[in-house]
């Protein structure tokens, strides 16, 4: 084996350091890629794979991509889930000796991503710093495209719904392990984990006077919070330790409690679609997507915070209720703001850009297009009567010096490359305007060169030439050297059969200012345009501030937007814990079927008589689609949105659940019932008096009988224990009987009208309950075929006329009243289970315990039993 190539040892030096990471070895104008992250990369990025001598008796394995172009294919490892380790040359390869000095400038990982070709817009992209403790957790995160900063300080058992929350895409952590269930959740979410961020995440606390003043840091509080001080000091180190700077775009930080806001656990976000549906995780069709009217990056971003995080201080949400309110009524002032709005770029990542000194001179002009709308908005919104509006413009600084600065500076249509020069106005700089005027006006110097050295020796045939070797010249023909004397100043140069040539140190000057112009104006417009970004490096935290205040505008004038076009109203919020919704309406469903197609209903909640709804009625009637409207209408009041409904009088609530649908969770080997009861079990320990539990169908995924029960239990639970607001919607008619058991209890039914054997769902909530399934009614609508149906009707009648539906096994309203106050009844149920053996195993049967493999192995062994008995 021969030895390494001088350069080949460097590379093996740097990659030992970043085994985890793609090395993009800068070599000239490419960064390359060898052995196994060159195969890793031709693979990805489906590019050539070819080979270079590096001292091994083989080839190494390389390929590479151009640097100009790089940020594309970085991208799309980074969308792979690879990290990127950016190793530059750090001097100049002319003045080094021997082997140029190279290093690691970055390493980029889907939470330090910087590139517009893979950052959502509409979304933050947050890196997720988490310290574990015994029975807590301490949280920070950040967009460094932004520089939005958060933390808080959590209980243990919350920590995944704010990761779920947050949905950060890169996770970073404190300690050398992780628990299984953060890894289970980072695969379910799309999250990536960094098992390796540990090399990164220092404890060294002087990163915080980096980028924060003792006194600001003494205001915020988070010098005494010493367990959420370790998790900031870790994410702030790790962005420094990779990015190898420190970012001034991260200049605030937003210290919260999470009790401030109203939780939503997993399985409410997901089955209320707020942002992405839950089949195909699509914007379109969640609530998201009817709110979003916004008209900047950064107003999409914050109205998704607002769902995300709604409020449940109701001095809060009332502030933005009358800001909303405001704009509702004042249709000329929401057109005229939303016009202005459009022409503001993303102000918040243009300042990342800044920050991490990536901007280009085209996002600098559009930073100063931005600026150039403010006093336009502000005049808008102080000729008008808003009051709440008017206070909050004000916040806004018109930024008026980073404009002029900019507009003096740089040219209106610049390069977009750095050091491609045209990027400098002639009147910013004198030496720039020179260069110019040499690089556009070289001949006309060189004309009144000639003129004057005419004048000046007599010599009218004299001629200034040019040529690759020499440059320019002074051309003499013999004659006239023989006729003349030439200055002193004339050197000697070349001598010709009829001529010679002369150089002065003049016209070397200006040779030298003329030839090398072009390269000078782009050396010189490059480092003024490094000072220009400085300069306004030096002003982010204005422009933040600004960009916030825009950013909020924007969402209010969505929000009310969206109030004015879909005729909602403004809610009024209570504490009393009452919930009254006028002909409320499902916000993303009016909108697939025409608002005026789609049926409201009423809703009353209170604590005195009706805390609990129990709600009956055949499938595909619309009970989730109205349980689902509530807890929406319910929700958008809470971020400050008005709501779809005729009036709504909403009380505060700290938390919605919801359970509803079927779904496997094969991957932990759990059943539909078992992640059906694992949800009810979270709600049922989690839920207050003051939170709204919306329950589908609980039950139906085990038999009749447990069903039944646990529907029953679960009931009587809720009402006995938390006194919560809760609309509970069920197959099983026969819970209706619970209005007469449980004070708070009141039957609701879906209104259906029967014409022979057909039904028309009307869905209208009533109140009463339902005596009839309809299943078969709906499997007919359901096109299945007539035979299919026919049968179906006749089995039903002989069962309806069979024993089956008498005591022990009648199901009837009075029957299972009886049962829950007769002890007799229950020991004939009992003395009947003891009668078929059959029957008796099958019902002492823990479903719930059992795996998916128990349960089809018992299932097995049953039907062999039950073929065995003679039938009947």
């Amino acid at each position: 084996m021969k030895k390494l190539t001088p350069m080949m040892k460097q590379y093996f030096e740097i990659k030992e350091k970043y085994k985890d990471c793609i090395l993009f070895f800068r070599l000239g104008d490419f960064y390359e890629m060898f052995f196994d992250d060159a195969i890793i990369a031709s693979r990805v990025l489906e590019i050539t794979l070819t080979g270079r001598e590096c001292g091994f008796d083989e080839k190494a394995p390389m390929c590479g991509v151009p640097y100009h172009s790089s940020n594309a294919y970085i991208s799309t490892l980074i969308r792979n889930g690879y990290k990127v380790a950016i190793c530059e040359q750090t001097e100049d390869a002319s003045k080094s000796k021997g082997i140029v000095k190279r290093e690691v400038v970055k390493i980029i990982s889907p939470g330090t991503i910087m590139d517009d070709s893979i950052l959502n817009n509409k979304e933050n992209n947050y890196l997720m710093s988490i310290t574990f403790n015994d029975t807590s957790a301490s949280i920070s995160y950040v967009d460094i495209s932004t520089g939005d900063l958060s933390c808080t300080f959590i209980d243990r058992s919350m920590l995944y719904e704010e990761i779920i929350k947050v949905k950060p895409t890169e996770i970073i952590y404190s300690s050398q392990t992780t628990e299984d269930r953060l890894k289970l959740i980072c695969d379910q979410n799309n999250i990536f984990l960094n098992e390796n961020s540990t090399k990164y995440y220092s404890t060294d606390s002087s990163i915080l006077s980096k980028y924060f003043d003792e006194s600001y840091l003494l205001n915020v509080g988070i010098l005494d919070k010493i367990e959420i001080k370790y998790s900031l000091i870790g994410l702030l180190n790790y962005i420094y330790n990779t990015q190898r700077q420190v970012a001034s775009n991260i200049n605030k930080i937003n210290y919260y409690n999470s009790l401030d806001y109203m939780c939503l656990d997993v399985f409410t976000r997901r089955n209320l679609e707020l942002t992405e549906t839950l089949r195909s995780k699509e914007k379109k069709g969640s609530l998201i997507h009817v709110l979003d009217k916004t008209s900047t990056g950064m107003g999409s971003r914050l109205l998704k915070k607002y769902v995300d995080e709604p409020l449940i201080n109701k001095a809060s949400i009332q502030e933005r209720l009358d800001l909303v309110d405001e704009l509702v009524k004042d249709y000329n002032l929401r057109e005229d703001i939303s016009s202005e709005l459009k022409n503001i770029y993303d102000i918040e990542r243009l300042c990342g850009k800044i920050a991490f000194e990536n901007i280009n001179p085209k996002e600098i002009i559009n930073l100063k297009k931005s600026i150039s709308r403010i006093p336009k908005i502000k005049h808008i919104i102080s000729n008008s009567e808003c009051i709440h509006l008017k206070k909050l413009s004000e916040k806004m600084d018109e930024l008026s010096d980073i404009y002029n600065f900019i507009n003096d500076a740089i040219l209106d249509e610049p390069s977009v490359t750095l050091k491609d020069g045209n990027i400098i106005r002639s009147s910013f700089s004198d030496e720039v305007r020179e260069l110019r005027d040499l690089s556009k006006n070289g001949t006309h110097l060189i004309k009144e060169i000639e003129s004057r050295e005419r004048l000046k020796t007599g010599i009218k045939s004299l001629k200034v030439g040019f040529n690759r070797v020499f440059g320019y010249y002074i051309e003499i023909t013999n004659s006239n050297l023989k006729q003349f004397e030439l200055p002193s100043e004339y050197i000697r140069k070349q001598t010709l059969s009829n001529a010679e040539r002369f150089i002065t140190l003049e016209l070397k000057e200006i040779e030298e200012k003329i030839l090398n112009a072009e390269e000078k104006i782009k050396e010189l417009e490059y480092q003024l345009f490094l000072d220009i970004r400085s300069r306004i490096y030096k002003n982010i935290n204005r422009i933040q501030l600004v960009a916030k205040v825009i950013a909020k505008i924007d969402v209010l004038i969505s929000l009310s937007q969206v109030a004015y076009e879909n005729n909602y109203c403004k809610p009024t919020l209570n504490t009393d814990g009452n919930l009254t919704i006028i002909d409320g309406r499902h916000p993303v469903i009016e909108k697939l079927i025409n608002e005026e197609n789609f049926v409201p209903n009423t809703t009353n909640l209170n604590t005195s008589d009706c805390s609990i709804c129990i709600i009956t009625g055949p499938n595909m009637a619309g009970k989730s689609t109205y349980m689902r409207q509530v807890a929406l209408i319910t929700l958008l009041a809470h971020i400050g949105s008005f709501v779809p409904a005729k009036e709504a009088n909403i009380s505060i609530v700290d938390r919605i659940f919801t359970r509803v649908g079927a779904s496997d969770d094969l991957s932990q080997g759990q059943s539909t019932f078992m992640v059906e009861m694992t949800e009810v079990s979270h709600i049922l320990k989690t839920a207050t008096k003051n939170s709204l539990v919306i329950l589908d169908e609980v039950g139906r995924g085990t038999s009749t009988y447990d069903g039944l029960s646990l529907a029953w239990s679960i009931v009587e639970y809720i009402s006995n224990n938390i006194g919560c607001k809760t609309l509970f919607a069920t197959h099983y008619h026969e819970l209706t009987v619970l209005e007469k058991n449980l004070s708070g209890v009141k039957n609701y039914s879906v209104a259906v009208e029967e014409n022979g054997e057909d039904i028309i769902f009307l869905r209208k909530i009533v109140e009463g309950g339902a005596d009839k399934s309809y299943g078969i009614h709906v499997a007919k609508l359901a096109d299945l075929p007539d035979e299919i149906i026919k049968r179906a009707s006749e089995i039903l009648n002989k069962l309806e006329q069979s024993n089956i539906n008498h005591a022990p096994h009648d199901f009837s309203s009075a029957t299972i009243e009886a049962a829950f106050t007769k002890e007799s009844v229950v020991n004939e149920q009992i003395s009947f289970y003891d009668t078929n053996p059959l029957l008796k195993e099958i019902v002492s049967l823990d479903i719930v315990n059992m795996t998916p493999i128990e349960a089809l192995n018992t299932l097995y062994k049953i039907q062999g039993k039950a073929k065995s008995m003679e039938m009947i």
